[in-house]
């Protein structure tokens, strides 16, 4: 198979890995519920965010949904022209496109995305799993941008 097409069923498999999550978060606990999971670390609940990071611009869907259709659109071309360069660059742009389209799937389908982790030990905004395959790609393409800029290449 193709590198393209791996990366192709990584995204999916990213993407429906973080849908289900956030089903069964949705069937499992009731909205604002918090549960422990792992004792004094991370909580899970259910929150409804109709905003952005730290639930900003509230109710703003369409902006957002447009917003995410151009950063991935841009990943997506950016990864095809870049496939055969550096590993780490498809990597952090495989978690961006699989995390933005989990979140947009949410956004399209609900009109909010589901929230659930809580670190119990510091005060940080609930996220997913979409969010953490955004945050992750995003550090490690930052990464490898900048050993690239060190490499000179």
């Amino acid at each position: 198979m193709k590198k393209r097409g791996i990366v192709a069923v990584i995204v999916l498999l990213l993407i429906a890995l973080d849908q289900l999550v956030k089903s069964y978060i949705v069937q499992q606990i009731p909205l604002g519920e918090v549960r422990s999971w792992i004792p004094n670390f991370v909580s899970l609940t259910y929150l409804q965010n109709r905003g952005a990071a730290f639930s900003i611009l509230q109710d703003q869907q369409f902006l957002f949904a447009i917003i995410t259709l151009v950063v991935v659109v841009g990943a997506i071309w950016y990864l095809h022209k870049h496939m055969e360069e550096s590993l780490w660059m498809v990597l952090g742009l495989t978690l961006i496109i699989a995390g933005g389209l989990g979140n947009f799937i949410d956004r399209v389908s609900q009109g909010f995305v589901v929230d659930m982790f809580h670190f119990d030990f510091i005060n940080f905004a609930i996220f997913n799993v979409a969010d953490s395959y955004l945050t992750v790609g995003v550090i490690i393409l930052l990464i490898a941008m900048l050993k690239e800029e060190i490499n000179g290449n």
